[in-house]
């Protein structure tokens, strides 16, 4: 019996959805990875920020003003479930002087994004979406800066309007925005290659130095990462700013969250950041990481990573970690991983290291 024909010119136009569609066949839409915080690698309580990630994965919290924040894991979510970044304020700054800074940025690997084919005349608009909530209420900013071969910033204000209130922003970011003609020429151009192709950078305190952009447009001044109406997040102890389902993804429209699963998540991270398990001193064999001794003083460990890193990481053995041995426990403390190999036999183990490659 022959297949019956269908037209599709009969079905109404409301018929067919972005949800529908979305929900069903459109995989790999989101350019951020953990968007939804689910992998906490190095942490997931209270964490001073630094300039580089300090609890959730893949996304950095960068701290440069006379006061702090911490970042931590929280269950406090839009839809009941999962996690967010929760960031609340330790020490205030109440004025921000020239170069201070406070900000979220996440860092996408350049040969990730030459499907967007910046710097062409085909340049693609971007969506970005997430979810955030404050009880500082007032005008923020999103940017997204281009890092190379040359460099590019576009920011957009957004408003945070009821405090202590989930808010879904969305943001369409276009090849021109501003009139300008940066993106959609050969300036726009992304490297094809493992470093940053692109950050988004969600603000919280911009010192003057950063606030001289205008809101949806490009420039060449990578300085202007916000407008001068955005807030001070910094400047009264106990303000707090939680993050989650963070999207961008390729298109004019915004569509619901990619949810991937956690194991997708986790492998995904672990090109960048990637840690053994920590074995107590319940632990018993067999393990894996024996190193072998090639002379007097020296030796190697073969550690096997579970995806390819995106560069030769950074190795080190985590501060007070323990090595089991047949003839008894070695204690080690704050020795790098090179170091750690130094002197060892042949019955020493590894118990635990990290290796971190991050954008």
């Amino acid at each position: 019996m022959p297949l019956s024909t269908i037209t599709t010119n009969s079905i109404a136009d409301d018929a067919i959805t972005v949800p529908k569609v979305t929900d069903q066949i459109l995989t790999n839409r989101n350019l951020i990875i953990n968007g939804a915080m689910q992998v906490w690698q190095r942490a997931t309580a209270a964490t001073t920020a630094t300039n580089q990630c300090t609890t959730v994965d893949r996304h950095a919290t960068l701290e440069n003003t006379s006061g702090n924040y911490t970042t931590e894991q929280s269950t406090d979510t839009p839809s009941g479930t999962g996690y967010s970044l929760k960031c609340v304020v330790t020490a205030a700054d109440a004025t921000l002087t020239t170069t201070e800074y406070s900000m979220i940025q996440h860092g996408i690997e350049a040969q990730n994004l030459q499907h967007l084919q910046y710097g062409t005349s085909s340049a693609k608009t971007l969506t970005a979406t997430f979810w955030v909530k404050s009880n500082k209420t007032g005008t923020y900013g999103l940017s997204l800066y281009k890092q190379d071969p040359t460099s590019a910033m576009y920011n957009k204000e957004y408003t945070i309007n009821t405090a202590n209130t989930w808010e879904k922003k969305e943001i369409i970011i276009t090849p021109t925005a501003g009139s300008t003609s940066i993106i959609n020429t050969s300036t726009g151009t992304i490297a094809n290659d493992t470093g940053p192709g692109l950050y988004l950078v969600f603000g919280l305190a911009w010192g003057p130095s950063f606030t001289g952009g205008t809101s949806d447009s490009w420039s060449t001044n990578t300085s202007h990462y916000a407008t001068t109406n955005h807030v001070n997040w910094m400047d009264t102890v106990g303000n707090d700013f939680y993050l989650t389902e963070v999207q961008l993804e390729v298109g004019d429209t915004a569509t619901p969250f990619e949810h991937r699963s956690y194991g997708e998540e986790l492998a995904k991270c672990q090109r960048y950041y990637n840690r053994s398990l920590d074995l107590g001193s319940s632990q018993t064999g067999p393990w894996y990481n024996q190193p072998e001794q090639l002379g007097s003083g020296y030796g190697r460990a073969f550690v096997p990573f579970n995806v390819v890193m995106r560069a030769v990481p950074t190795m080190t053995v985590s501060t007070n970690s323990t090595a089991y041995t047949a003839k008894g426990t070695q204690f080690l403390t704050n020795r790098n991983f090179t170091s750690y190999l130094n002197g060892m036999t042949n019955d020493n183990y590894i118990t635990q290291w990290t290796a971190d490659a991050e954008i």
